[in-house]
C-alpha cells in the first residue's frame, strides 16, 4: 500500500497542551519517516493573503519580456528568472531540458555585517518593480514575515518530533538565509510545447532544511516520489501548506527523515493552456551552520550549510 501524505493540523501543537503537542510531534515523525512530505493546516496564513501575492506577481509576469529583463538575474540572485535559467534535475544528475517556468525571487536581505562574502550572496538587497507592479513589494514583504514565523514554528515541532527539544533547529535560525520563489507555470502558448523529458520543474530534492509550499492544483502539477512506489500525484488542500524536508534536514537526521524527491509535470495534452503559480518558501539556517547527523540509519560527514547550498544552486544553473 502506498504511504499516505497526511494533513497535520497545527492547532493542537499551538494550544500549549502537552499531550496534544506530543501527539502532533509523533504524527509528524511518522509522516516524514514514510514520505518526507506532509500538509499542514492551522498555520494562520489565509487564502486571501496568498491570493493577493499571486495577483501582484501575475501583474509583473504579464509585462512584456523587455520590461521584465530589466530585473533579470541568474540563479541565486534577486529578481526575475527567465525561462531556461534553471534545470533542477541537474542537482541530482538527471539530464533534462531547462525547466518550463519563470520565477520572481526574493529573500533575506539584512546583512550580518560580519562576513562580506556571505552578505554579498546570501543577503543581497531585494529588487522591486515598484513602477510596474507597485503592490508586489508590500504584499511579498508581509508574506515573508508570516512565512518565517510559520517556518520557525515548524522547526520547533520538528525538533520535538526528533526527540531533540524544540529549540534544536531554531538555535540555528537566529540570522538565517531564506528565499521565496514565486514560480509561474504558464501554458504552451507562452512557454512553447514541452520537449521530451522536459518538466515545469525537473525531478529533484530541495536543498535546505524545510520548504513551505503554497500551490495550485493542476493536471500539470506536483508529483512526489514515494520510495518503493514511484511517482504519485501530491494531495491538495487549498487551506494547507505543503511541507517537505530538504537535503540538510535529511542529513541532520541521518536520513530518519528523507528529503522529498518531487517534480512538477509539464502542461497535459488535454490542458495545454493550464496556468499555475506556486509560492515556494525555502527556509535554511544561519550561514556556516555545521550540519552534523543526530541518529538515523545513515552516517553523513558534517557539512557547512553555506557551502552545501551554494554548490546546489550552482548545479541547477543552466549555462548559456
Amino acid at each position: 500500500m502506498i504511504p499516505t501524505i497526511p494533513t497535520i493540523d497545527l492547532t493542537p501543537w499551538l494550544s500549549g497542551d502537552p499531550a496534544a503537542r506530543a501527539a502532533t510531534a509523533a504524527a509528524v515523525d511518522a509522516a516524514l519517516t514514510d514520505a518526507g512530505f506532509l500538509l499542514v493546516t492551522g498555520h494562520g496564513v489565509t487564502r486571501e493573503e496568498r491570493a493577493a501575492v499571486r495577483a501582484a506577481a501575475r501583474a509583473f509576469f504579464a509585462l512584456p519580456v523587455p520590461v521584465k529583463e530589466r530585473y533579470g538575474v541568474s540563479v541565486g540572485g534577486r529578481g526575475w528568472l527567465a525561462k531556461g535559467a534553471e534545470a533542477n534535475g541537474y542537482s541530482e544528475g538527471t539530464a533534462t531540458p531547462p525547466d518550463l517556468k519563470e520565477s520572481w525571487t526574493v529573500g533575506a536581505d539584512t546583512p550580518t555585517g560580519a562576513d562580506p562574502e556571505i552578505d554579498a550572496f546570501w543577503f543581497q538587497p531585494n529588487r522591486w518593480p515598484d513602477a510596474e507592479a507597485p503592490t508586489l513589494r508590500p504584499l511579498v514583504e508581509s508574506y515573508l514575515t508570516r512565512m518565517r514565523r510559520v517556518a520557525d514554528e515548524v522547526l520547533r515541532l520538528l525538533g520535538s518530533a526528533l526527540g531533540q527539544g524544540e529549540d534544536f533547529f531554531t538555535a540555528h535560525t537566529r540570522h538565517p538565509t531564506y528565499t521565496l520563489n514565486i514560480n509561474w507555470y504558464p501554458g504552451v502558448s507562452v512557454m512553447g510545447p514541452p520537449e521530451p523529458g522536459q518538466f515545469r520543474i525537473g525531478p529533484h530534492t530541495d536543498f535546505g532544511t524545510v520548504t513551505l509550499l503554497d500551490r495550485q492544483a493542476g493536471q500539470g502539477g506536483l508529483q512526489v516520489d514515494i520510495p518503493g512506489h514511484g511517482w504519485v500525484d501530491a494531495p491538495f488542500d487549498p487551506d494547507a501548506l505543503t511541507v517537505n524536508i530538504g537535503d540538510l534536514m535529511a542529513r541532520w537526521t541521518g536520513d530518519r527523515w528523507r528529503s522529498g524527491r518531487h517534480r512538477v509535470l509539464p502542461p497535459a495534452p488535454e490542458a495545454p493552456e493550464e496556468d499555475l503559480m506556486s509560492l515556494v518558501y525555502f527556509y535554511e539556517c544561519d550561514p556556516h551552520t555545521t550540519v552534523t547527523p543526530v541518529g538515523g540509519p545513515v552516517t553523513y560527514a558534517p557539512v557547512d550549510s553555506s557551502a552545501y547550498l551554494r554548490a546546489k544552486l550552482d548545479a541547477i544553473t543552466v549555462t548559456p
